[in-house]
């Protein structure tokens, strides 16, 4: 999957790389008890962190994805650990009450914008230019309308698993 499509694939109550005074503020904002985002976490790197707003509180789980893909949350008290395919389900099940967690999830804390995927830069050798005749005479194609994975000399790079 590429980065592209990955980052297309992620759910709108996922905030990425935000910091937990910035969390804190978007849950507080909603001020709603079982308000919730999933950000990254700051201090485990590949975590994420589930945020819960109860009584102006954000309460922060710990979320994992192992290396078969599953996302699990560590909970406590005698809770079994849960694996699932993707963040969606993971909060479908979240909603239900008494799963663990201080208050069950209600209300999604949505990002406003998408995320921009800085292109990473290839170390290949370059393109080589156009021919004389081609130069000046390519037709520009809407920005939805092109395919970046298949682009030649494209700078998105598919991302394979191990």
């Amino acid at each position: 999957m590429s980065l592209f499509a990955m980052a297309a694939a992620l759910p709108l109550f996922y905030h990425g790389a935000i910091s937990k005074t910035e969390c804190e503020d978007l849950l507080g904002k909603k001020n709603k008890d079982g308000a919730y985002l999933i950000r990254d976490s700051e201090t485990i790197q590949g975590a994420m962190c589930l945020c819960v707003y109860k009584q102006r509180v954000v309460y922060t789980y710990r979320l994992l994805q192992t290396h078969t893909g599953n996302y699990t949350l560590m909970t406590v008290g005698g809770f079994n650990e849960i694996f699932f395919k993707n963040l969606d389900d993971l909060v479908r099940h979240y909603k239900r009450k008494n799963q663990g967690l201080a208050m069950h999830l209600r209300h999604s804390v949505k990002r406003k914008t998408a995320f921009l995927i800085q292109p990473q830069k290839c170390h290949g050798p370059p393109d080589p230019p156009d021919p004389p005749e081609a130069q000046g005479k390519k037709t520009p194609v809407p920005e939805e309308e092109v395919d970046y994975e298949n682009a030649p000399g494209s700078e998105y790079v598919e991302v394979l698993p191990d």
